[in-house]
């Protein structure tokens, strides 16, 4: 009797959303100001780092809500001939878990390629130096949005809107540190403030200061690229030996029980 309850429920459940009388979509968009305060502040930044410019984070994020919501009235379902205060604060705590598996995959994701994420700051600094050399900052930084990583567009362009809004502070600068929070972004981003600031004719110290940095940015990226890829050899390489090993000692364990048994 209890499977049987379970299977009607998720058969009215999959019948009322088949016929638009229920729809978890619409219910998540008519309700979609209060799950965005569940919305992770970096969520877009993952998002952006791991599908490009063409992922839409807040859909995304409302198919997540989905996924956690239909979870949560699943188990309810399957706890509904022995429904009780543990088990309903059980479906909503795996709903909740649910929710949260994306961001997690998706930071993940983010934390094993922070590497490749963090190098690609100075290739794109070293382009934008060549430009500043021709260009002020500011038309510089639009000029180099199309052939800008991808994952530095959005920041890029919604820093130069705040620029041509008429903020000439560092706060569009930092902005843009804030929303790639990767090594060295806060410093060259004042570099790069303090070079916008700077007269034409302290502008080639300023530059040949500024290429410095970069340059000692794209060593230390190349070095922390070697490291990983030393590391990476060095873990196959002990799982090899590892293998090997065991291997031998089996085959020695037959060749003794072998002879033992001869």
């Amino acid at each position: 009797m209890y499977w049987e309850i379970f299977v009607l429920a998720l058969l009215l459940l999959f019948m009322l959303n088949y016929t638009g009388r229920i729809s978890a979509t619409k219910f998540v968009s008519d309700n979609e100001v209060l799950f965005r305060r569940f919305k992770e502040s970096d969520w877009d930044f993952y998002v952006k780092a791991k599908y490009g410019d063409g992922a839409n984070p807040d859909f995304l994020f409302n198919k997540r809500v989905k996924n956690g919501l239909l979870t949560i009235v699943i188990l309810l379902a399957f706890f509904v001939s022995n429904l009780s205060y543990i088990s309903f604060l059980a479906s909503l705590i795996v709903g909740f878990l649910v929710f949260k598996m994306d961001y997690s995959n998706i930071k993940k994701y983010y934390k094993a390629h922070l590497t490749e994420i963090d190098s690609m700051l100075p290739h794109y600094l070293k382009s934008l130096e060549i430009l500043i050399q021709h260009y002020t900052v500011p038309v510089a930084l639009g000029r180099s949005i199309n052939d800008a990583p991808p994952i530095f567009r959005e920041g890029l362009q919604e820093m130069i809107n705040q620029i041509n809004d008429g903020d000439d502070t560092i706060t569009p600068y930092m902005n843009f540190a804030k929303m790639y929070p990767v090594r060295d972004s806060m410093r060259m981003m004042r570099l790069l403030y303090r070079l916008s600031l700077g007269s034409q004719e302290h502008k080639q110290e300023q530059l040949l200061a500024f290429s410095r940095t970069i340059s000692n940015l794209t060593q230390k990226a190349r070095e922390i690229k070697y490291k990983h890829r030393l590391e990476k050899m060095e873990g196959k390489t002990t799982q090899m030996l590892i293998t090997t090993g065991l291997g031998v000692m089996v085959l020695l364990v037959l060749s003794v029980l072998m002879l033992m048994g001869m």
